[in-house]
């Protein structure tokens, strides 16, 4: 769908890897949240941002405890969702 790598959970897909980017599905809340810091941009393919998910660049993955959070976030969000 997105033309990367994604990574399910429980049946719901929780992020997706694209060339040198990391898409996360946060959620609404938590993506405003994650919208405040830095190398992170809404996601949008079509012109429409789609709500909940966010782009996070390079420099924002820099480190795995950096990657690792990120995950964890999205992680997070996706097991609120019932099962597929």
């Amino acid at each position: 769908m997105f033309g990367g790598l994604a990574f399910m959970v429980n049946g719901h897909m929780c992020c997706v890897v694209i060339r040198d980017e990391l898409v996360l599905r946060l959620g609404s809340d938590r993506a405003e949240q994650a919208l405040r810091e830095p190398h992170v941009r809404p996601m949008d393919f079509t012109g429409r941002p789609l709500k909940g998910y966010v782009f996070v660049g390079p420099p924002g993955l820099r480190t795995e405890a950096r990657l690792r959070r990120w995950v964890r976030l999205a992680r997070d969000q996706v097991a609120t969702l019932p099962p597929v």
